[in-house]
Formats: structure tokens, C-alpha cells, sequence
């Protein structure tokens, strides 16, 4: 190589070293100079995490904007996946700990281990709790086979989660909280788990003070749902809770997580996409130093408001009526079965004003009574206004009286000669008699109305026959569903395909399924007639309103949660079925309506006393006789219901109401129920307790 090249060569290299010299020095002066102050602050920075901040839920209100369900903030404790142990041994002994901790100051923590460890230390499945054992068996958690024993189930767990070194109690008490972790795929599929909600402040302060004993748990402030009273229409309302496996599966896709909740039945549920509210997030940084930052990447948005159809103090009159005549029928002996159902309906849109079942229950106190809930005897879980169906009796009488109008086979001064027995025929040796105890000879419609004649009727029905009465009757809404929100029993019209259906089922002679007899059975609400008390409000608002049969629903009007928009108007109504009756028989069947509720004979006669007179109610009452079966002798008794339909005022009709009084012997039982429902209406305040966004007394669209 000569000397030329050689120079060549040095000159490269030094040009070289220099260049790279100069792009150190460069990023020197960037980081220490240029961004000297930006680097100096992340070297402070322990961490950087998003946190996901849970959203309120919407508030459901009454008509008049008093609050049913709202939110108020409390705390809750969670462990978080980025702070918390992965080591068995480290996160058994903080979860211990935390236990000790809740128990030495009486608060409770979440449990919802499916098994149930008695003091002699057996270990059973818990009741009611068929899905979460299937799932705790399956193969995404202990992998058992379907027969594996609640033992089975605990050992598993045992080895799973490293409880050998555990006294019993102990152990029994961390496998809740881990089976509670895995439920909720923590920390894989889920950065947090609750281990306790709405704890105290001074509870909370603890976990905080001392949070390098109980390292990765943490204090969140989150909405809890708030009842103006728990025993506020439950069986409407409905309740949240915690999402299970299937309906995460069905709505992971639609932004769900597995600590999300969700609302499990009623307004509730049939309303969640709407409550449901929008969560945000927040970044929060950790200093070396120890503070922390927080700042909102995404502020969370409250769900909308679910304003509903229920007049509040109306929904109370009639609960407490309802209750109060309930235990006084119950107080007189021998009516075991005593409960009932109240509906009070607009028939101008079909809004349901008032809904009351009883017995009743506290929706607050679901969770920790859920088994004594769902055992009890009276059933006070089942929503009866709208899944029981009843015979209707007498009150079915007035929809007869407007068939046999409206098909010409009686007319408004036609009469009937009222006289006991029936003459057409019997049935089995039979015979078909009137209520009277005297007959009360040549009897028209508006009379037979007014006293109930059981002949008049049962001659209608004869010549109307059965294709025509079940024609009307579902042209009244009756065995279908009426498209209100909740879920719903379609009930049963009488007929001779539902008899045969029937014999079928119970292997029973199909030829004696239907008889004669039968046809005018069904005229006046019995034999195989089924009808719910829901049902019975809207057909009675259909002949207070003069033939119009509205869908019946719970929700006036979805708001924005600002009210700055109107989501869902139900206002107007939606009509299901346009009835294209003579005015002049409608006002015969009200008339007769009338007459009977001002008959002094009847019990129904003191919805016209007093103010309630000045207004005019039209009734029609009923006694409805049923087989029951006696579960202690296991003999069938002959039962009665009580039931009443009602409208108001007589003219222009703005309430209509079914009161359903099961083995009620009396309808006077029904009677005392309307009458205070009415008075409420009528003559009780209904003043809005909501100062914004509207004033006070003035109706929410």
C-alpha cells in the first residue's frame, strides 16, 4: 500500500470517529439541554396506568319526576392487578388480613362462593345456585366432572389455590374470595376485584393508612344504586347485580366487562340499554416520590333518566290498600291463600298509573333474603298483576253484555225472563242457576248488569255461542300478550280446543272436555277463562273509553340524562286494537256498570258515597269459584276470589282500575281497595318532590 492510500485511509477513519463524536454530543445536548427538563421529570415517574371510572347509572323517576331509583357515591374496596402479589402464599395472607380486618369492625365483604361449610365440617352446594356450580365445575375453573361432590368442588380448590397450611376456617373463608377472583378473570381478563363494597369512611381510611400490610388493595369511589323505598313496586322496579358468565358472553361485544353490572329483571333490565352509562378513564401516574397524579382522558356520562307511567303516592295508596285488606281477610281465619294484585290504568293512552302485588317485599334486602325470598309459601317474588291469571267471573260479564249488542242477539230493552234453573239444558245431572235467591223474572241488560243475573247471561252466551264470545274476547285483549314491557301471561280464552288441548295433557276423556255446559260457563268468566288482572285494568279502560284498547306500559318518556333530549315519548299511547262499537251500546254496558256500582245491595254501592259520588264510578264485581288443591290434606276445596273492575269519573273516564283478591270469599275486599286508590286520585296530593330540571307539579312528558 503506498503512502497515498495510507493517508487516504487515516482520513477516513478520523472523519469518521469525528462524526460519530459529534452525534453523541448532539444527543447529549437534546436530552441533557434541549429536553433536559422533560427526561428529568419522567425519571421521576414509577408508573403510568389507565383506569377505567365506573359511570352512574340513570335515575328511574315517577310521572311526576319523584325519585324511584337514583345514585349516591360510597366506597368500595378492590385489589388491583398491578400492585397485587401473583405469588399464592403473598395473596392468601393479604386476603386473610383483609378479612381479620372487616370482621374485627363488623362489615361485610363479598361471598359468593357456592358452597355452604357447616361446624361439623361438611362442605354442601348451596341453594338456588345451579349455574354458578356448573360453572365452578367446568372446565374454565376447577374441570370436575358434572357429579363431582361440593367436597370434590373444596378439595380442588384447596390445591388450587395453596390452602393446605390454612386452619379450615380460614381457608373455607379465602377460597370465597379467590373463587370470586377467578369468576371475574382476575387479574388476566379483569385489572381489579371487589372484594368489599360500600364500606365505611373510617374502614376505607384504614385500608388506605396501611397500605404496605394490605399492598395492591385500594380504595374506589364509585355510584351505588339508591331506593326512595324498597318496597316501592319491586316486582316492576327490578334490581341490578353483579353480570354472570352467560350474559357476559351474550354482551362482551357491546362494551360489557366481567365486573360490570347489569340490570337483572323488571324496568330495570327491559331499560338497561338506555341506564346503562358510558364509563371514562383516567390516567394515573406514580412519582418516585410516592404522589400520584390522576388526569381524565375520558370523562364518564351518567345513563339517561327513565321517567315512568306510576303516580308515586298512588302506587303507595294502593299497596297499602291492598296489604290492609289483604291481612284483614287473613285475620278473619281459614283463608290461607289470601294475596291479591292492583292495576290502575289511563284508558286515554293506556298508562299504567299504579301496580301493586301482594304480598310485597323489600327490593333492598333481595340479596341477603333471596332463599327465604324464593321458598316462602305466599310467593312474594311473583309478580301477580302481570303473571297470574285468574278466573275473571262476573267481571267478564260486561264484554258479554256489548257482544250481544253489537251481534243483535239482545238489544238495550230486550229481556230475558231471570228464573232459576237455567231451562236449556244441564250438564252431568247439573243445574244452572242465577246468584239471586229469587228469580227476578223479565230482566234486561242494564238490570241484569246492575244485579249480576247469572240466567240473563248465560242465555247471551248461548246465543251468541262460543266461536262469537271468543271473537270478543280477544277483540278485548284477553289470552294474549298486551305488549307491556315486563314479561307477562298470556292467560287462557275458554274454548273447545284449548278443552281438548287440556285433556290431552292430563289423559283425561276428551269427549266430556267439552259440554253444552260449557258454552255458557265461559259467558260469565268461568270454565276454562284465565285472564290477569293487567289484562282485566285495560279491557275495563276499553269500555270506559268507548272501544279503544291502548298497549299498556310502564314508561312514559326517556331523557337524556341533562334532559337536553327526549330518547323515548310514550305519551300519546299506542293503540293495539280499534274497536268499531256503537256508541249506544257502549253506554248501555256503562250504564249497567253504573247502576251496579249504586246499588245499594251490592258492596261496590260505597265507591258512590260521599266526594266519590260527585265523580260517578261505574263497577262491575266478581266471586269467581275455584278448585283448590290443600297441600296439608291433599284434597281439593272449593275457593273463591274477589275481583273488581272499576272506572272514573262516570262521564269522562280518566282511571280504570282491577283489583284481584285471591280466595277473597267477598268482593268487598276488592271494594275497599279501589275505593282508597280512587280517593288518592281523586282528592290526594301528587305534588313533584323534583326541583330540577321542572318545577314542581308539572308533568314530565
Amino acid at each position: 500500500m503506498n503512502v497515498k492510500q495510507r493517508k487516504t485511509r487515516i482520513l477516513i477513519c478520523v472523519l469518521l470517529i469525528v462524526s460519530i463524536l459529534a452525534l453523541y454530543i448532539g444527543r447529549l445536548v437534546s436530552i441533557q439541554i434541549v429536553h433536559g427538563a422533560d427526561y428529568a421529570a419522567q425519571g421521576d415517574f414509577v408508573s403510568v396506568r389507565n383506569v377505567t371510572v365506573e359511570a352512574a347509572r340513570g335515575e328511574i323517576l315517577d310521572r311526576n319526576g319523584n325519585p324511584i331509583v337514583t345514585n349516591r357515591q360510597g366506597n368500595s374496596i378492590v385489589l388491583d392487578a398491578a400492585y397485587f402479589p401473583t405469588n399464592n402464599q403473598e395473596q392468601n395472607d393479604i386476603i386473610l388480613a383483609l378479612i381479620r380486618l372487616f370482621e374485627s369492625r363488623g362489615e361485610a365483604w363479598i361471598n359468593d362462593l357456592p358452597l355452604v361449610f357447616g361446624s361439623d365440617g361438611s362442605v354442601s352446594y348451596a341453594e338456588n345456585r345451579e349455574q354458578d356450580i356448573a360453572a365452578m365445575k367446568g372446565k374454565d375453573f376447577l374441570d370436575l366432572n358434572d357429579y363431582a361432590t361440593a367436597q370434590n368442588c373444596y378439595d380442588a380448590m384447596v390445591e388450587k389455590y395453596g390452602l393446605g397450611g390454612y386452619s379450615a376456617e380460614d381457608a373455607h373463608k379465602i377460597a370465597a374470595v379467590r373463587y370470586g377472583m377467578t369468576a371475574v378473570l382476575f387479574p388476566s381478563g379483569s385489572s381489579t376485584y371487589t372484594f368489599a363494597e360500600d364500606v365505611s369512611t373510617t374502614l376505607a381510611s384504614i385500608i388506605k393508612e396501611n397500605s404496605a400490610t394490605y399492598k395492591g388493595a385500594d380504595v374506589q369511589i364509585v355510584p351505588y344504586r339508591e331506593y326512595a323505598s324498597g318496597t316501592f313496586a319491586p316486582h316492576i322496579i327490578g334490581r341490578t347485580a353483579a353480570i354472570d358468565a352467560d350474559e357476559y358472553a351474550a354482551k362482551k361485544d357491546e362494551g360489557y366487562a366481567i365486573t360490570d353490572e347489569i340490570g337483572k329483571f323488571g324496568l330495570e333490565q327491559y331499560a338497561e340499554k338506555y341506564l346503562r352509562g358510558t364509563d371514562g378513564e383516567k390516567r394515573v401516574t406514580t412519582k418516585s416520590t410516592g404522589e400520584v397524579e390522576e388526569e381524565y382522558t375520558r370523562t364518564p356520562e351518567q345513563g339517561n333518566t327513565v321517567i315512568t307511567t306510576l303516580d308515586a303516592p298512588l302506587q303507595n295508596a294502593a299497596q297499602q290498600a291492598l296489604d290492609d285488606s289483604v291481612a284483614n281477610l287473613a285475620s278473619r281465619g281459614n283463608y290461607p291463600y289470601a294475596s291479591g294484585a292492583v292495576v290502575a290504568i289511563d284508558p286515554r293512552n293506556g298508562e299504567i298509573l299504579a301496580c301493586a302485588s301482594n304480598p310485597n317485599y323489600d327490593i333492598t334486602q333481595y340479596a341477603e333474603k333471596y332463599t327465604e325470598l324464593s321458598t316462602a309459601t305466599n310467593s312474594p317474588l311473583w309478580n301477580r298483576p302481570l303473571m297470574s291469571a285468574y278466573a275473571p267471573g262476573s267481571t267478564f260479564k260486561p264484554g258479554m253484555a256489548l257482544a250481544g249488542l253489537e251481534e243483535g242477539v239482545i238489544t238495550k230493552d230486550s229481556t230475558i225472563d231471570c228464573v232459576n234453573p237455567y231451562w236449556r239444558f244441564t250438564s252431568g245431572g247439573v243445574q244452572f242457576t242465577c246468584l239471586q235467591d229469587q228469580h227476578r223474572g223479565a230482566t234486561d241488560v242494564i238490570s241484569a248488569l246492575e244485579h249480576s243475573c247469572n240466567i240473563f247471561f248465560y242465555e247471551t252466551g248461548y246465543r251468541l255461542g262460543i266461536d262469537k264470545i271468543d271473537e270478543y274476547a280477544a277483540m278485548y285483549g284477553f289470552g294474549q300478550n298486551t305488549g307491556v314491557e315486563l314479561p307477562e301471561e298470556d292467560g287462557v280464552i275458554s274454548s273447545p280446543a284449548y278443552a281438548q288441548e287440556m285433556a290431552d295433557i292430563l289423559g283425561t276423556d276428551p269427549d266430556a272436555a267439552w259440554t253444552e255446559g260449557m258454552i255458557i260457563q265461559t259467558a260469565i268468566g268461568q270454565a276454562y277463562n284465565l285472564m290477569t288482572p293487567l289484562q282485566m285494568a285495560n279491557y275495563c279502560a276499553m269500555i270506559a273509553n268507548g272501544g279503544t284498547r291502548y298497549v299498556p306500559h310502564f314508561i312514559k318518556s326517556i331523557k337524556s340524562y341533562d334532559y337536553s333530549e327526549t330518547l323515548v315519548d310514550n305519551s300519546t299511547g299506542t293503540v293495539a286494537y280499534q274497536g268499531n262499537f256503537s256508541q249506544e251500546n257502549i253506554d248501555t254496558v256503562r250504564e249497567g256498570m253504573y247502576r251496579m256500582a249504586t246499588f245499594s245491595g251490592n258492596p261496590a254501592h260505597v265507591l258512590n258515597e260521599g266526594r266519590l259520588g260527585e265523580i260517578g264510578v261505574a263497577a262491575k264485581s266478581g266471586t269467581p269459584q275455584l278448585d283448590r288443591l290443600n297441600e296439608e290434606t291433599g284434597e281439593l276445596e272449593q275457593r273463591n276470589n274477589g275481583f273488581l273492575i272499576a272506572f272514573a269519573p262516570y262521564e269522562n273516564p280518566e282511571i280504570a282500575i282491577c283489583v284481584t283478591i285471591e280466595d277473597g270469599y267477598h268482593s268487598s275486599y276488592a271494594v275497599s281497595v279501589a275505593k282508597a286508590i280512587l280517593e288518592q286520585y281523586f282528592f290526594g296530593s301528587t305534588d313533584s318532590a323534583m326541583e330540577t330540571p321542572q318545577q314542581s307539579g308539572v308533568l314530565l312528558p
